[in-house]
């Protein structure tokens, strides 16, 4: 439950956090700051190569406070887990900690372009249910954006509606790549950015990367996703890290005696 209650100890970013589904800081991180992270994470793309098949996965690096020092002090921020850390409980941690690097003129070339939420719902309402506005939302995980280029809206910024983590429901099928979806009465709110801003919203809120447009530059951020206590970090996938012995990995068959013991395939947040 929200920790909202607590008058005076919340800043505003995190107050909008709750009632919009986003919110963004400007100039979280230094010129120096951004300067050291931009090189560190260009080091590692440059050093690693992808870690899935896919062509499109060369635009991801994933696990990067593993990989990075640099980026394992960033998502320790202070700024960051104030914002934060009122909604998901103190003891809340990284679930997933991915770098982005989308080169220009690269669109249609990821599902992040489609309208998704990046878990849940985590309270799912049937349709024409609303959730009661005098009842604080829960907050289960936050995926945060720290730029480390501008982001403007020729770069294809990532798109929000306000409110929509209150619906209780994924983004309508019908309408993945609708730039004029809206949730009640709010529409799309781009989140442009400076280099060192930092972005956030509730995993539940209905979000895309929108199209870019002529004068693209592509986008640099490193992603982080932080989740309550009880939810599992997916830093690694399931078949690298796991509770279970040989034993029960080779008894396992069907997909289902997979999943139901823990294996699960590789989705948004794992690896």
């Amino acid at each position: 439950m929200s920790h909202l209650f607590d008058d005076g100890q919340v800043s505003q970013a995190c107050r909008t956090l709750e009632s919009d589904g986003f919110a963004v800081l400007r100039g979280v991180f230094s010129k120096t700051d951004v300067a050291e992270l931009y090189s560190d994470v260009e080091r590692v793309f440059n050093d690693a190569p992808p870690q899935r098949s896919v062509e499109a996965n060369n635009m991801f690096r994933y696990a990067m406070l593993n990989r990075s020092a640099v980026c394992q002090r960033a998502v320790a921020n202070p700024t960051i887990l104030d914002t934060i850390e009122p909604l998901l409980g103190e003891d809340c941690h990284v679930i997933a900690n991915t770098a982005w690097r989308n080169p220009p003129n690269a669109n249609g070339q990821h599902g992040g372009e489609d309208w998704h939420i990046d878990a849940g719902p985590h309270v799912p309402l049937p349709r024409g249910v609303s959730w009661p506005s005098d009842i604080p939302h829960p907050v289960f995980a936050i995926g945060v954006h720290v730029y480390l280029q501008d982001c403007t809206m020729a770069d294809g910024p990532t798109g929000v509606i306000s409110g929509s983590h209150l619906s209780g429901r994924p983004p309508p099928v019908e309408q993945l790549k609708d730039d004029d979806l809206t949730f009640g009465d709010h529409g799309v709110t781009p989140l442009t950015a400076k280099a060192g801003d930092v972005g956030f919203f509730v995993s539940d809120v209905w979000h895309r990367r929108l199209a870019a447009q002529p004068g693209d530059q592509g986008r640099f951020f490193l992603q982080v996703h932080y989740g309550r206590r009880d939810i599992a970090q997916r830093l690694c996938t399931t078949a690298q890290v796991n509770h279970l012995s040989l034993d029960a990995i080779a008894r396992a068959k069907t997909t289902r005696e997979q999943t139901v013991v823990g294996l699960h395939r590789p989705l948004f947040y794992d690896g």
